[in-house]
C-alpha cells in the first residue's frame, strides 16, 4: 500500500495534469481605480494559503521561502495542531497590504509554488434564527454560505410540492425517534453489523469527550483557533449522535463505528480554508474511512477547497455531504455535496414527499456553456429526526445536515459488512455510491433533479455490496422520455429534427479504480431502424479521476426524421480501463450501458419554437452579479444559473403546458439558424453582444421574420456603487460588476430598432389585460419607435437618482408614469421589451406574468394581437427618445472582461448549438433568411453559410497545458477592485467533474 507521501505526490501530479485549466482571469499587476474609504484602506496584514507541488515538511517549506524571496513584508505563520507531523503541500502567511501585488507575483514565480490564494473564512448560521451569509443587505462576516443548513422545526409545514398544509404533529413519534428502524438497520446488528472498525471523520464543531451517546470516540482534534475540543453548540454532537450514537431515544445506525471528531468551526461557527485544508491533510494521513461534511455554500469555484476534496476522495475516504437547505428553489446545489465525487444527499419527509427547503438541481458549474448533472445522488429522511444533545438527551432537529448524517451512518453500517481485510479493496467513493444508487427506491412524485436515485434503502445495498466486483457504471443509467415527472425536464418536450442538440450529462462511476480511461469513443446502439434517425455526438472524460468522469449526450434527429412520430429505443456503451489492482496482473475493464427511451415527434411549426438565449448569462460565481429584485436583502447573489431549468423551471413548464416548443441556445447569436424559430427569448442577460451579433439579429427579425421578446432589469451605477461592501475576509471590495441585467449591452443589441431601456429602479402594483402584476426592481423604456405600441403605469423610482424625485412624491406630488412594455412591428418580424424579469423567474417571484409571456409570444411568433395589448390608447404618435448621453453607460472601474464570454473572447459556435456549425462562427450573414434550411426540412444548403470548418473528431479531447509562469491562473489573490474570489472553469473539458462546458 502506497505511503501517505508518495500518494500524494502522486495526487499533486494528477491535479496538475489531468484535472482542471484555469482561464487567467486577472492580471494582479493592473492598476486599481476603485476608491478605498475610511478605515477600510488595506493597510494590516492578511492571511494567505501558498499552495506547493510537493508535499513536505513544513520547516521546509518554510525555509524554501525564506531562501527565494528577496522582498519583505511577510511572515510566515505556524499551524500548531497535531497535523504538523506529517508532510504538508500548503503553508500559510500574512502579507503586508502595501506590498501584496509585488509580493504575491513574486511568490507565484517560484518553481515549486503552485498558487497563492487568499485563506478564506466559513461562516455559517446553525442554530440560529435566520442563516446565510447575507443580512438586511449586509455581508456577514466569513466566507458566502447559503441559508442555513440546520434548523428545529415546526411540526407542520407547507409542502414544496402542493399548497397543501402537512401535520407531521405526534402520530409518527415513534418513527421519528427511530429512524434506524425505517431503514432496517436492526436487521444488519442481528448479523452482527454496528459499524466496527470503521474511523468516521465528522467535520464539525467538536464533541464532548465523556458524552453518554457514544462508547467509541477515538479522538478529538481542534483546528481553530480557541483553545477546547468541545462542543459548545451542538451541532457536532447531534450529527454524530445521528451516526453513532446508542441512547435508546435516539439511536444512531453504527454505534461501534469509531468516532473522531475535527472541531473546524469555533462557537461563532467561523472556520478557514486553512484549518480544512490542514484538516482534511490529517484525515488522509489517519487513513480516515467515511467523512461527513454537513455545511455547503454557492461557491464551488474555491480552488484550494474544491482541489482538496478531490485529493480526500482519491485517497479513498468516502466524502456525504448535505445538498443544502435552499428549496424549493432549483439551481441551488451546494458545494461540495455538488461534486460528482461526493455522496450529495437531500431530504425528505415521513410521507416520502420531498421537504421543501432541500436544495434542487441541476448542478450549476456547466452553466450557461452545457448542461447541469444530477444531483442530489440520494435522499434520506431529513424532517424531525431525534439526535444528541451536547452534554446528555435527545433532541428533534430538521435540514439536509440531519439528512447527511442519516446517510453517513448508514454508509458507516455498510463499510462494516466488509471484512476489514478486504475493504480498501472492495470499497472507495465510486463503489459506495453504486451500492447507494442502484439500491435507492426511487418517489413516486419528483424528478431526478430533486431526488436523485431515490430514498436510500440500506438492505437493498447491503445485498449490492455482498457480492460487489469492482466495475464502472452510469448514474442515472437510463434517460426514459416516458417516465414522467421523474425524467422532467426530458420528458416533457419530445425531440424533433431541426432542433438544437439536447444534452443529458451523466455520471460515469469507476469502482475499478481511483484513475481510469476512456480509449475509445461511445457507441450508441439502436434497438430498431427507426434508431437510426438519432445522431449522438459524445463530450466525456477521457481521463476519469478521481473514482468519477461525465458523459454527456449531444442528440439530434436527423433530417429524414422530420415527419417521423414514435419512439426511439436502444443503449449507449462505453468501456472503461482502470490499472490492475495490487496482486494483479490485467487491466481492469468493465462497459458501462446507458438506456435511452426517447420520445419524437414531427417538427412543430415555426410560430410555436421558441429559442431561450443562455449564453449572455453570467451568474455568480465567479463574478458579483447582484440579484434582480432589490427587495429581496437577505440573498444578494444571483447564483440559481438563470435556465430554463434551474430558476426559471416553472416558466418552462407554462410554455410546454401552452403548446411552446423551447429549446437553448448557449453559443453566440450567430449560430441558429432565425428561419426556424418563431421567436427569440433573451431574459435577464449580462453579457456584452458581439457586433456580428448585433448585425445578424437586425437582419434576422427586419428580413426573416424572427420575433423577438426581451425582458430586461434594473441597471443603474450610483445603485451599483452604492451595493458594494468591504469584505473583511478577502480584504477587497466587492462591487456588482453590472446591474440586475446588463442595459448598455442590451441598449446596443436594440439599437438598430430605436429602442433603448433607461437606468430607473422601478416598484410598484398594477394590472395590465385583467392580470395583476408586481414590477419589482425593474427598469424603463427610454427609446421607442412611433407607431409602436406602449404601455406605462405609475411608480416609484428606487434608484439613487430618484431618491429626490420620490421625496417630492411623497410630499404629495402624483407619481410620474413609467413606460415599461413595448411592442413593435418592424420589417417582417415583430418586437416585444418588457423592463422586469422576476415576474418569471421563481426564485423570488411575488407574481407571475406568464399570462402576459403568452401574449406576448402569440404576437412575436404568430402576429396574434392582444386587443388591450394593441388598444390605439397606447400607440405612440410620437417616438420616445432620449439623449445618447442620458442612457445608462458602463462602468469604467470594473474589468468585465474577467467574466464575460465576448469581450477579449473569439467568437464561435460551441457544443450545445447545431452539429453542422460546431467550431465555426456560424451561420453566414449574406445568405441567411432566404434559402437557409436546417435538416428535416426540403431546401438543405449546409455547404454554403458556415465561415469555417472543424474536424470534429477531436472535439471531445481535452486540451492540458503546462503553467506558463507569466499568466494567473486560479483564486490567486483578491485586489483592491477585484469583486469576489475569482476563479472560472477552463474552456476545455474538464475531465473528472465538470461536463460539456463548450470550447
Amino acid at each position: 500500500q502506497l505511503s501517505f507521501p508518495l500518494k500524494s505526490a502522486l495526487l499533486v501530479i494528477f491535479l496538475s495534469v489531468s484535472l482542471f485549466h484555469f482561464k487567467p482571469l486577472f492580471n494582479p499587476t493592473r492598476k486599481q481605480t476603485l476608491t478605498h474609504y475610511g478605515s477600510n484602506n488595506l493597510t494590516v496584514r492578511n492571511n494567505y494559503i501558498i499552495r506547493f507541488t510537493e508535499y513536505k515538511p513544513a520547516s521546509d517549506h518554510r525555509s524554501y521561502l525564506e531562501s527565494n524571496l528577496r522582498s519583505d513584508g511577510w511572515e510566515w505563520i505556524e499551524r500548531r495542531n497535531v497535523a504538523a507531523k506529517f508532510p504538508t503541500d500548503f503553508g500559510l502567511v500574512s502579507i503586508e497590504g502595501s506590498v501584496k501585488e509585488a509580493l504575491i507575483e513574486e511568490i507565484e514565480r517560484l518553481g515549486f509554488v503552485k498558487d497563492v490564494n487568499v485563506d478564506l473564512s466559513y461562516n455559517r448560521g446553525l442554530l440560529g434564527a435566520g442563516g446565510g451569509a447575507f443580512e438586511n443587505g449586509r455581508k456577514r462576516p466569513g466566507k458566502i454560505f447559503t441559508s442555513m443548513s440546520f434548523s428545529e422545526e415546526k411540526h407542520c409545514h407547507v409542502s414544496g410540492l402542493s399548497n397543501s398544509s402537512i401535520n407531521w404533529s405526534r402520530h409518527l413519534l415513534s418513527q421519528r425517534s427511530q429512524v434506524t428502524s425505517l431503514f432496517g438497520a436492526d436487521a444488519l446488528w442481528r448479523k452482527g453489523y454496528t459499524g466496527a472498525k470503521v474511523k468516521m471523520a465528522i467535520f464539525d464543531t467538536g464533541i464532548r469527550a465523556d458524552h453518554p451517546h457514544f462508547r467509541n470516540i477515538k479522538e478529538r482534534t481542534n483546528w481553530t483557533n480557541e483553545d477546547t475540543l468541545n462542543d459548545n453548540l451542538g451541532h457536532g454532537t447531534f450529527v454524530a449522535g445521528v451516526i453513532a450514537g446508542e441512547d435508546a431515544e435516539c439511536l444512531g445506525f453504527a454505534p461501534d463505528t469509531e468516532i473522531y471528531a475535527f472541531r473546524v468551526f469555533t462557537d461563532a461557527q467561523v472556520s478557514y480554508t486553512s484549518w480544512f485544508l490542514d484538516a482534511f491533510n490529517y484525515a488522509i494521513a489517519t487513513n480516515m474511512d467515511v467523512l461527513n461534511l454537513s455545511i455547503g455554500g454557492p461557491d464551488y469555484l474555491d480552488l484550494p477547497f474544491v482541489e482538496k476534496v478531490w485529493e480526500i476522495t482519491a485517497n479513498n475516504i468516502i466524502m456525504v455531504s448535505a445538498i443544502g437547505n435552499d428549496g424549493p428553489l432549483y439551481g441551488t446545489l451546494n458545494n461540495p455535496a455538488d461534486q460528482s465525487d461526493v455522496i450529495g444527499v437531500g431530504g425528505i419527509d415521513y410521507s416520502d414527499h420531498i421537504a421543501s427547503f432541500s436544495s434542487r438541481g441541476m448542478s450549476t458549474w456547466e452553466i450557461p456553456h452545457g448542461y447541469g448533472r444530477v444531483k442530489p445522488d440520494v435522499v434520506a429522511y431529513g424532517r424531525e429526526i431525534m439526535g444528541s444533545k451536547i452534554s446528555t438527551g435527545c433532541k428533534s432537529l430538521s435540514g439536509t445536515s440531519v439528512a447527511s448524517p442519516v446517510v453517513a451512518g448508514v454508509v458507516c453500517l455498510l463499510v462494516s459488512i466488509i471484512p476489514e481485510n478486504k475493504r480498501k479493496e472492495i470499497l472507495n467513493p465510486a463503489s459506495m455510491k453504486q451500492a447507494l444508487v442502484e439500491g435507492a427506491a426511487k418517489l413516486a412524485g419528483p424528478n431526478m433533479y430533486e431526488q436523485g436515485a431515490g430514498r436510500v434503502d440500506l438492505l437493498e445495498s447491503y445485498e449490492i455490496l455482498k457480492s460487489y466486483q469492482p466495475r464502472a457504471s452510469i448514474f442515472p443509467s437510463v434517460l426514459d422520455y416516458t417516465d414522467c415527472p421523474y425524467s422532467w425536464p426530458f420528458c416533457l418536450q419530445p425531440l424533433y429534427a431541426g432542433a438544437m442538440p439536447v444534452i443529458f450529462n451523466a455520471t460515469v462511476l469507476n469502482g475499478m479504480g481511483v484513475i481510469g480511461y476512456v480509449h475509445s469513443p461511445p457507441i450508441w446502439h439502436p434497438s430498431n431502424e427507426e434508431g437510426n434517425l438519432l445522431s449522438i455526438r459524445f463530450t466525456y472524460s477521457e481521463v476519469i479521476w478521481p473514482w468519477t468522469g461525465y458523459l454527456a449526450l449531444h442528440m439530434q434527429i436527423k433530417e429524414e426524421g422530420a415527419h417521423f412520430s414514435g419512439v426511439i429505443e436502444g443503449n449507449v456503451t462505453v468501456r472503461v480501463h482502470s490499472p490492475p489492482a495490487q496482486g494483479e496482473r490485467a487491466v481492469r475493464t468493465s462497459t458501462c450501458v446507458l438506456k435511452l427511451k426517447l420520445n419524437v415527434v414531427p417538427t412543430p411549426p415555426r410560430s410555436k419554437r421558441v429559442l431561450w438565449d443562455q449564453f449572455h448569462s453570467i451568474k455568480y460565481p465567479p463574478g458579483y452579479i447582484p440579484r434582480d429584485s432589490l427587495d429581496v436583502r437577505n440573498d444578494i447573489l444571483d447564483w440559481h444559473g438563470d435556465h430554463l431549468h434551474t430558476n426559471f423551471h416553472i416558466m418552462f413548464n407554462m410554455l410546454r403546458d401552452a403548446g411552446y416548443y423551447i429549446e437553448t441556445l448557449g453559443s453566440p447569436l450567430t449560430c441558429f439558424d432565425a428561419s426556424q424559430y418563431g421567436t427569440l427569448l433573451m431574459v435577464d442577460l449580462e453579457d456584452e453582444y458581439f457586433q456580428e451579433e448585433i448585425e445578424k439579429l437586425r437582419d434576422d427579425v427586419i428580413n426573416t421574420g424572427l420575433g423577438l421578446a426581451v425582458f430586461a432589469e434594473w441597471y443603474n451605477v450610483d445603485t451599483m456603487v452604492k451595493m458594494r461592501f468591504f469584505d473583511d475576509n478577502t480584504r477587497s471590495w466587492w462591487t456588482p460588476v453590472t446591474g440586475g441585467a446588463n442595459i448598455p449591452a442590451l441598449n446596443d443589441l436594440l439599437a438598430p430598432f430605436g429602442i433603448a431601456f433607461g437606468d430607473k429602479i422601478l416598484n410598484g402594483d398594477f394590472s395590465i389585460d385583467d392580470e395583476q402584476s408586481r414590477y419589482a426592481s425593474g427598469t424603463d423604456i427610454v427609446r421607442f419607435p412611433r407607431g409602436g405600441y406602449v404601455h406605462s403605469f405609475p411608480f416609484l423610482d428606487s434608484s439613487e437618482s430618484g431618491a429626490t424625485q420620490n421625496l417630492l412624491l411623497n410630499s404629495g406630488m402624483n407619481k410620474a408614469d413609467s413606460p415599461i412594455l413595448g411592442l413593435l412591428e418592424v420589417g417582417e418580424g415583430r418586437i416585444a421589451v418588457y423592463g422586469d424579469s422576476n415576474c418569471l423567474d421563481s426564485s423570488h417571484m411575488v407574481t407571475n406574468c406568464y399570462r402576459l409571456l403568452r401574449k406576448i409570444l402569440d404576437f412575436t411568433g404568430s402576429n396574434i394581437k392582444d386587443p388591450v395589448l394593441f388598444s390605439k390608447s397606447v400607440k405612440q404618435d410620437m417616438p420616445l427618445y432620449e439623449d445618447d448621453n442620458h442612457l445608462s453607460s458602463r462602468r469604467t472601474d470594473v474589468n468585465f472582461s474577467m467574466y464575460s464570454a465576448v469581450l477579449g473572447k473569439d467568437l464561435i459556435c460551441r457544443t450545445d448549438s447545431r452539429f453542422e456549425v460546431w467550431g465555426t462562427k456560424g451561420y453566414n450573414l449574406h445568405i441567411r433568411g432566404r434559402n437557409r434550411k436546417l435538416p428535416g426540412y426540403d431546401v438543405i444548403d449546409l455547404g454554403r453559410g458556415l465561415n469555417s470548418t472543424i474536424d470534429t473528431s477531436n472535439s471531445r479531447r481535452p486540451k492540458f497545458t503546462e503553467k506558463n509562469k507569466g499568466d494567473y491562473f486560479g483564486n490567486r489573490y483578491l485586489g483592491e477592485q477585484l469583486d469576489v474570489p475569482e476563479l472560472v472553469a477552463s474552456q476545455w473539458l474538464v475531465p473528472a467533474v465538470i461536463a460539456i462546458t463548450g470550447w
